[in-house]
Protein backbone atom coordinates (compact mmCIF):
# COMPACT_ATOMS: atom_id res chain seq x y z
CA UNK A 1 0.00 0.00 0.00
CA UNK A 2 1.17 3.54 -0.81
CA UNK A 3 0.26 6.36 1.59
CA UNK A 4 0.18 10.01 0.53
CA UNK A 5 0.11 12.98 2.93
CA UNK A 6 0.84 16.37 1.42
CA UNK A 7 0.40 20.05 2.32
CA UNK A 8 0.69 22.59 -0.50
CA UNK A 9 0.99 26.36 0.02
CA UNK A 10 -0.55 28.42 -2.80
CA UNK A 11 -0.15 32.23 -3.00
CA UNK A 12 -3.75 32.71 -4.18
CA UNK A 13 -7.07 33.21 -2.35
CA UNK A 14 -8.80 30.00 -1.12
CA UNK A 15 -11.80 30.63 -3.38
CA UNK A 16 -9.64 30.69 -6.48
CA UNK A 17 -7.69 27.58 -5.37
CA UNK A 18 -10.92 25.68 -4.72
CA UNK A 19 -12.24 26.70 -8.12
CA UNK A 20 -9.23 25.04 -9.75
CA UNK A 21 -8.78 21.97 -7.56
CA UNK A 22 -12.46 21.01 -7.75
CA UNK A 23 -12.34 20.97 -11.57
CA UNK A 24 -11.16 17.55 -12.85
CA UNK A 25 -9.95 18.93 -16.17
CA UNK A 26 -7.88 21.60 -14.36
CA UNK A 27 -6.36 19.02 -11.98
CA UNK A 28 -5.48 16.69 -14.85
CA UNK A 29 -3.70 19.57 -16.62
CA UNK A 30 -1.44 19.88 -13.55
CA UNK A 31 -0.33 16.22 -13.65
CA UNK A 32 2.20 15.13 -16.24
CA UNK A 33 1.17 11.97 -18.11
CA UNK A 34 -2.51 12.24 -17.06
CA UNK A 35 -5.42 12.42 -19.50
CA UNK A 36 -9.13 12.91 -18.90
CA UNK A 37 -11.59 10.61 -20.68
CA UNK A 38 -15.36 10.70 -21.19
CA UNK A 39 -17.80 11.12 -18.30
CA UNK A 40 -20.65 8.76 -17.33
CA UNK A 41 -24.26 9.23 -16.26
CA UNK A 42 -23.45 8.71 -12.56
CA UNK A 43 -21.00 11.62 -12.59
CA UNK A 44 -17.86 9.48 -12.74
CA UNK A 45 -15.35 9.78 -15.57
CA UNK A 46 -12.53 7.83 -17.17
CA UNK A 47 -8.89 8.77 -16.87
CA UNK A 48 -5.43 7.47 -17.63
CA UNK A 49 -2.07 8.05 -15.96
CA UNK A 50 1.33 7.05 -17.30
CA UNK A 51 4.03 6.71 -14.61
CA UNK A 52 7.67 5.67 -14.88
CA UNK A 53 9.04 3.40 -12.13
CA UNK A 54 12.77 3.02 -12.67
CA UNK A 55 13.22 1.77 -16.22
CA UNK A 56 9.60 0.68 -16.63
CA UNK A 57 6.78 2.93 -17.84
CA UNK A 58 3.35 1.81 -16.68
CA UNK A 59 0.08 3.26 -17.97
CA UNK A 60 -2.97 2.91 -15.76
CA UNK A 61 -6.58 3.30 -16.83
CA UNK A 62 -9.16 4.03 -14.16
CA UNK A 63 -12.72 5.07 -13.49
CA UNK A 64 -12.76 8.06 -11.14
CA UNK A 65 -15.54 9.47 -8.93
CA UNK A 66 -15.44 12.89 -7.27
CA UNK A 67 -17.63 14.09 -4.38
CA UNK A 68 -17.45 17.79 -3.48
CA UNK A 69 -18.56 19.80 -0.46
CA UNK A 70 -18.65 23.33 -1.80
CA UNK A 71 -19.34 25.26 1.45
CA UNK A 72 -16.55 23.46 3.34
CA UNK A 73 -14.12 23.46 0.37
CA UNK A 74 -13.60 19.73 0.82
CA UNK A 75 -13.67 16.81 -1.58
CA UNK A 76 -13.11 13.07 -1.86
CA UNK A 77 -11.74 11.20 -4.85
CA UNK A 78 -11.97 7.46 -5.46
CA UNK A 79 -10.48 5.52 -8.37
CA UNK A 80 -10.29 1.91 -9.49
CA UNK A 81 -8.52 0.42 -12.49
CA UNK A 82 -5.58 -1.56 -13.87
CA UNK A 83 -2.49 -1.22 -16.02
CA UNK A 84 -2.67 -1.60 -19.79
CA UNK A 85 -1.98 -5.34 -19.72
CA UNK A 86 -4.25 -6.06 -16.78
CA UNK A 87 -1.39 -7.60 -14.80
CA UNK A 88 -1.68 -5.08 -11.95
CA UNK A 89 -4.87 -3.73 -10.45
CA UNK A 90 -5.28 -0.89 -8.02
CA UNK A 91 -7.82 1.00 -5.94
CA UNK A 92 -7.23 4.47 -4.51
CA UNK A 93 -8.96 6.98 -2.28
CA UNK A 94 -8.00 10.51 -1.27
CA UNK A 95 -9.49 13.48 0.57
CA UNK A 96 -8.49 17.09 0.07
CA UNK A 97 -9.49 20.45 1.51
CA UNK A 98 -8.60 24.10 0.97
CA UNK A 99 -8.16 26.48 3.91
CA UNK A 100 -6.89 29.99 4.55
CA UNK A 101 -3.14 30.47 4.35
CA UNK A 102 -0.91 32.06 6.96
CA UNK A 103 -1.18 35.46 5.27
CA UNK A 104 -4.23 37.13 3.70
CA UNK A 105 -4.78 36.22 0.07
CA UNK A 106 -3.06 32.82 0.35
CA UNK A 107 -4.31 29.26 0.79
CA UNK A 108 -3.16 25.80 1.88
CA UNK A 109 -4.23 22.49 0.34
CA UNK A 110 -4.21 19.34 2.48
CA UNK A 111 -4.32 15.95 0.76
CA UNK A 112 -4.40 12.50 2.42
CA UNK A 113 -4.77 9.28 0.47
CA UNK A 114 -3.74 5.69 -0.06
CA UNK A 115 -3.28 3.38 -3.03
CA UNK A 116 -3.61 -0.41 -2.87
CA UNK A 117 -1.92 -2.57 -5.53
CA UNK A 118 -2.35 -6.20 -6.52
CA UNK A 119 -0.57 -8.11 -9.27
CA UNK A 120 2.78 -8.73 -10.91
CA UNK A 121 4.11 -5.14 -10.71
CA UNK A 122 2.85 -4.36 -7.19
CA UNK A 123 6.20 -4.82 -5.44
CA UNK A 124 8.12 -2.91 -8.12
CA UNK A 125 5.73 0.01 -7.98
CA UNK A 126 5.67 0.13 -4.18
CA UNK A 127 9.48 0.11 -3.96
CA UNK A 128 9.80 3.21 -6.17
CA UNK A 129 6.58 4.90 -5.07
CA UNK A 130 8.28 7.31 -2.62
CA UNK A 131 10.42 8.99 -5.26
CA UNK A 132 7.60 9.00 -7.81
CA UNK A 133 5.12 10.61 -5.40
CA UNK A 134 7.64 13.30 -4.39
CA UNK A 135 8.40 14.15 -8.03
CA UNK A 136 4.74 14.25 -9.05
CA UNK A 137 3.81 16.37 -5.99
CA UNK A 138 6.41 18.99 -6.90
CA UNK A 139 5.25 19.11 -10.53
CA UNK A 140 1.62 19.33 -9.43
CA UNK A 141 2.39 22.14 -6.96
CA UNK A 142 4.23 24.23 -9.57
CA UNK A 143 1.43 23.85 -12.11
CA UNK A 144 -1.29 24.53 -9.52
CA UNK A 145 0.36 27.77 -8.44
CA UNK A 146 0.57 28.94 -12.05
CA UNK A 147 -3.02 27.99 -12.76
CA UNK A 148 -4.36 29.66 -9.59
CA UNK A 149 -2.55 32.93 -10.24
CA UNK A 150 -5.12 35.67 -10.68
CA UNK A 151 -5.45 36.51 -14.37
CA UNK A 152 -4.55 40.08 -15.25
CA UNK A 153 -7.55 42.21 -16.10
CA UNK A 154 -7.48 43.38 -19.72
CA UNK A 155 -6.70 47.05 -20.06
CA UNK A 156 -9.57 49.14 -21.38
CA UNK A 157 -8.86 50.66 -24.78
CA UNK A 158 -8.08 54.33 -24.55
CA UNK A 159 -10.67 56.60 -26.10
CA UNK A 160 -9.40 58.65 -29.05
CA UNK A 161 -8.67 62.25 -28.10
CA UNK A 162 -9.59 64.89 -30.64
CA UNK A 163 -6.77 67.38 -31.25
CA UNK A 164 -7.41 70.71 -29.59
CA UNK A 165 -7.77 73.71 -31.90
CA UNK A 166 -4.73 75.95 -31.83
CA UNK A 167 -5.54 79.21 -29.97
CA UNK A 168 -3.39 81.16 -32.43
CA UNK A 169 -5.29 79.78 -35.42
CA UNK A 170 -8.60 80.41 -33.70
CA UNK A 171 -7.74 84.01 -32.85
CA UNK A 172 -6.45 84.64 -36.38
CA UNK A 173 -9.63 83.25 -37.87
CA UNK A 174 -11.82 85.35 -35.62
CA UNK A 175 -9.78 88.49 -36.46
CA UNK A 176 -10.61 88.25 -40.19
CA UNK A 177 -13.84 90.20 -40.90
CA UNK A 178 -16.54 88.36 -42.73
CA UNK A 179 -16.98 89.39 -46.33
CA UNK A 180 -20.51 90.19 -47.57
CA UNK A 181 -21.99 87.34 -49.51
CA UNK A 182 -22.74 88.02 -53.17
CA UNK A 183 -24.64 85.45 -55.18
CA UNK A 184 -22.78 84.99 -58.47
CA UNK A 185 -23.35 81.99 -60.71
CA UNK A 186 -20.34 79.85 -61.61
CA UNK A 187 -18.42 81.07 -64.69
CA UNK A 188 -20.29 84.42 -64.90
CA UNK A 189 -18.20 87.55 -64.20
CA UNK A 190 -19.66 90.09 -61.84
CA UNK A 191 -21.23 93.04 -63.73
CA UNK A 192 -19.15 96.24 -63.78
CA UNK A 193 -20.72 99.25 -62.06
CA UNK A 194 -22.37 101.77 -64.44
CA UNK A 195 -20.59 105.17 -64.67
CA UNK A 196 -22.45 108.14 -63.26
CA UNK A 197 -21.79 111.91 -63.20
CA UNK A 198 -19.41 114.13 -65.18
CA UNK A 199 -16.30 112.31 -64.02
CA UNK A 200 -17.68 108.99 -65.29
CA UNK A 201 -18.47 110.51 -68.70
CA UNK A 202 -14.91 111.90 -69.00
CA UNK A 203 -13.49 108.48 -68.12
CA UNK A 204 -15.64 106.81 -70.80
CA UNK A 205 -14.50 109.40 -73.38
CA UNK A 206 -10.84 108.85 -72.53
CA UNK A 207 -11.24 105.07 -72.85
CA UNK A 208 -12.70 105.47 -76.33
CA UNK A 209 -9.85 107.80 -77.27
CA UNK A 210 -7.24 105.24 -76.30
CA UNK A 211 -9.04 102.58 -78.28
CA UNK A 212 -8.85 104.63 -81.47
CA UNK A 213 -5.14 105.24 -80.96
CA UNK A 214 -4.57 101.47 -80.74
CA UNK A 215 -5.85 100.93 -84.29
CA UNK A 216 -9.58 100.67 -83.85
CA UNK A 217 -11.78 102.39 -86.42
CA UNK A 218 -12.88 105.82 -85.26
CA UNK A 219 -16.58 106.31 -84.75
CA UNK A 220 -18.29 109.38 -86.13
CA UNK A 221 -20.18 111.43 -83.60
CA UNK A 222 -23.88 111.05 -83.80
CA UNK A 223 -25.72 114.12 -85.08
CA UNK A 224 -27.65 114.25 -81.83
CA UNK A 225 -24.48 114.75 -79.75
CA UNK A 226 -25.04 117.36 -77.06
CA UNK A 227 -23.19 120.68 -76.99
CA UNK A 228 -21.18 119.66 -73.97
CA UNK A 229 -20.08 116.50 -75.81
CA UNK A 230 -18.87 118.54 -78.87
CA UNK A 231 -16.97 120.89 -76.61
CA UNK A 232 -15.23 118.02 -74.97
CA UNK A 233 -14.44 116.47 -78.34
CA UNK A 234 -12.91 119.70 -79.65
CA UNK A 235 -10.91 120.15 -76.49
CA UNK A 236 -9.62 116.64 -76.79
CA UNK A 237 -8.47 117.15 -80.46
CA UNK A 238 -6.29 120.14 -79.66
Amino acid sequence: MISITEEIAVPSPPGRVWEVISDPSAVVSCIGGAELGPSHDDGSFDGTLAVRFGGIRVKFAARVALDLDEPAHEGRLTARGADGQGATRFSAGATFRVVEGETPGTARVFCDGEIKLNGKLAKLIESGAGMVVSRMTKEFTDQLILLCAEPAEPAEPAEPVEPAESPTAASAESAVPAEPHTAVSAGTPAPAPRPSGLLARLRAWWTGRRSRRQGQAPQRPHPSTSTSGEALGQGGRR
